[in-house]
């Protein structure tokens, strides 16, 4: 199989998860077979699960209705395997005949082989060709024991039906046969001189037992000479048996290469035909996260242990070990169970059995401390590394019960075991996962990278950030898990991806309107004036960017990464930091100064605004200027706006409702930070432009942030005195 299959096999073993069917129909099957390429191992094992619910296999163009699948082969009915040919009716010999192949088959570019398992049946001289691991021929020879009355009896006629003497013969096929070809010839014209019927069948069927009813046909349709070809379409579809396998290598050549080797932790690979199980005493799906140890002690079939015997699991196996008063292996098969121990026993051993009992028993006692103990340590290790001393000194008693403290098994068993399938995102803080609480409730879990101590700070910062918020349009944390080895976040899961992409992803569906793009910068602005003005302790939030404000159900928004965010107090009026922010949205008087304020805020939140308008990126890198606030800018300076909108404003957006947008883009972006307005002033104006939209009421701009005019809804247009 070529390099680029492979990658392609061990990129569908990643999205291969709970959420695809297994089951079409009666016919129940798991991974590599799969419904769609994303729950399969690749083309050759797509099944089609049609309407009318059965399942279908598509092997060398041909659709085949899939019976059922095993884990080494599967049974299709499969009606290209049918060969046909008649005779004209002369005396001479040879006959001259008619034939009508139908019986080749070509399996040898697939992953399927004909089975073993198989009967080739005819009711003349039958010849076949084939190849598996090396050519083959064989064939079979039929004639009527007892001359049956014309157009009686089936074929074949008893549930073995390889006797010559009833009408039909049978011979096998060998294992591992990807081509065959099948020919017919007149035993009655070359041996007898004498036939019953003008044509002759051959086909290919699965091996019966006694109760179960094979395929046949009657002798009757051998006189159907005439209409061969329709016989052949319309009769019922014999089933076959097809071995299959994941590759077409053996498997020490497929353990070559460890990235491309199909079979996960604890599987074995049948060498001979490429396929995976799991080792003895393990169980589970060998091709998708490996097998899982199965805990023998508990399945009654699996204990080895004897019904008086000690039953303990290990990897793989388990243990049988008698209780006191007893001797023996403890096995119930093969073994010698757990026996009673008599007098003269107990009297020599009680001495030896009592010291090493105690001896074991502390034993155990002190591993069972030491465990406790190291466990608790490396908890303890980790809260302190992860933080959590920090978060103590930096949170009341109120706000942390606001936060809940999850432990690590259950964000594991939230997320299986952080499952590649189950990312939302990766940024430079970490890795965000979807997964579910005990109770149902879905959330994002975000996973930390190893933190330094900056990183650190940030991550306790958030915390601390967001148990302090409670507002509709700020993400909302759930709690936190500071036992493992990195910190982890919980917090309500916001499905529809972040405005960044709805805004600026071309191959998006999703028209954005104008009013959806008014509402979408009310919404940010009023969670910004929020945190800024009705906390008792303001929060500057310091990364406000398209790309961290995340969409809801019905595209609400929520703000969200607060990893560099401060809170100020009332008396102060900038932080002096280290300059930290996103290129494209930073505050150009705080990149000079270090001191970041409230109106720096105001004017990252400036550059999401003209985002809005205009659908382009801050920062373009085939755009010759690079910043898309310049050329804004630049635009409004020379009174000609509407280059730089988006088509979708062109065509929707108010002409006043936009210019008001764009002046208070403009005043948000003024190079001067006491020139800006307050989020608070932002929000008011925005949100008077939009209950004025709402109302379907054009309103008349009164500016409130530079002058002491203000917004007033009337019913002719937007104008600014």
């Amino acid at each position: 199989m070529p390099l680029i299959n492979f990658i392609f096999l061990l990129f569908s073993l990643t999205l291969a998860t709970a959420t695809c069917p297994n089951k079409c129909g009666s016919v129940h099957f798991s991974y590599p077979f799969g419904v769609g390429s994303d729950c399969s191992m690749g083309s050759s094992f797509n099944i089609v699960c049609n309407k009318s619910t059965k399942p279908y296999l598509n092997i060398t163009g041909k659709m085949l209705e899939i019976v059922a699948i095993h884990p080494t082969q599967i049974r299709v009915k499969y009606p290209y395997l049918l060969a046909a040919t008649c005779y004209s009716n002369t005396e001479d010999y040879p006959h001259n005949s008619t034939r009508d192949d139908f019986s080749s088959v070509n399996l040898m570019d697939t992953q399927y082989a004909i089975s073993d398992q198989n009967w080739l049946t005819a009711d003349d001289i039958v010849t076949a060709f084939g190849e598996n691991n090396k050519s083959f021929a064989g064939g079979c020879v039929t004639y009527c024991a007892n001359k049956q009355p014309r157009g009686h009896g089936v074929c074949p006629n008893d549930e073995n039906g390889y006797s010559a003497g009833n009408g039909c013969c049978q011979t096998s096929i060998p294992k591992g046969t990807t081509f065959l070809a099948t020919q017919l010839s007149d035993a009655g014209g070359k041996w007898v001189r004498s036939k019953f019927f003008p044509c002759s069948y051959t086909f290919v069927e699965e091996k019966r037992t006694p109760k179960q009813s094979a395929f046949s046909y009657p002798f009757s349709d051998l006189n159907k000479s005439k209409n061969i070809n329709e016989w052949v379409l319309s009769t019922p579809q014999p089933v076959v048996r097809l071995d299959w396998r994941v590759g077409t290598q053996n498997c020490s050549e497929a353990q070559r290469n460890s990235s491309t080797y199909a079979c996960k932790a604890n599987a074995d690979c049948l060498n001979l035909e490429y396929l995976c199980r799991c080792k003895k005493g393990f169980h589970d799906n060998p091709y998708l996260n490996g097998c899982q140890d199965i805990n023998e002690c508990e399945n009654i079939d699996l204990n080895p242990c004897n019904s008086n015997a000690i039953c303990t699991n290990t990897n793989g196996s388990a243990y049988c070990s008698c209780p006191k008063g007893y001797a023996g292996d403890g096995l119930k098969n093969d073994g010698k169970g757990c026996i009673p121990s008599n007098m003269i026993h107990v009297f020599i051993g009680v001495g030896s059995g009592i010291g090493f009992l105690l001896f074991l028993s502390i034993c155990i006692l002190v591993h069972i401390l030491l465990r406790k103990r190291r466990n608790k340590n490396r908890k303890a290790k980790f809260f302190k590394r992860n933080g959590g001393l920090l978060l103590q000194q930096q949170t009341n008693e109120r706000t942390i019960q606001k936060a809940k403290l999850f432990s690590s098994e259950e964000l594991e068993k939230a997320t299986d075991n952080f499952n590649e399938s189950r990312i939302l995102g990766q940024g430079g803080q970490g890795t965000v996962y979807k997964g579910m609480l005990s109770d149902g409730k879905i959330v994002a879990i975000k996973k930390s990278k190893l933190l330094d101590k900056d990183h650190l700070e940030q991550f306790i910062n958030e915390v601390v950030i967001l148990s302090h918020v409670n507002h509709k349009n700020v993400v909302k944390l759930w709690g936190c898990c500071l036992e493992t080895d990195v910190p982890l976040l919980v917090y309500e899961l916001v499905p529809n991806g972040t405005l960044f992409d709805l805004i600026q992803d071309p191959n998006t569906e999703f028209q954005v309107s104008w009013n959806m793009r008014l509402k979408i910068a009310t919404d940010i602005a009023g969670a910004l004036a929020y945190l800024h003005s009705a906390l008792s302790i303001p929060i500057y939030h310091r990364d406000v960017k398209s790309s961290n404000i995340l969409l809801g159900e019905k595209y609400t928004v929520k703000l969200s990464d607060f990893g560099i965010s401060r809170s100020v107090g009332t008396d102060q009026t900038h932080l002096t930091t280290l300059v930290k922010g996103t290129f494209g949205y930073l505050d150009p008087e705080y990149f000079q100064s270090s001191q970041f304020t409230g109106k720096s805020d105001v004017y990252s939140f400036g550059v999401v605004l003209v985002e809005l308008l205009t659908g382009q990126r801050p920062i373009d890198i085939r755009e010759e200027e690079r910043s898309l606030v310049m050329r804004f800018l630049e635009s409004m300076e020379e009174n000609n706006l509407y280059k730089i909108l988006d088509d979708e404003v062109l065509k929707h957006g108010n002409e006043v409702e936009v210019t008001a947008v764009a002046w208070l883009a403009q005043r948000c972006l003024n190079l001067k930070g006491r020139m800006r307005p307050t989020m608070k002033e932002v929000a008011r104006e925005l949100e008077s432009l939009h209950m004025c939209v709402e109302d379907g009421e054009a309103c008349e701009a009164k500016s409130i942030i530079i002058s002491d005019n203000e917004y007033a809804c009337t019913t002719s247009g937007i104008s600014v005195e």
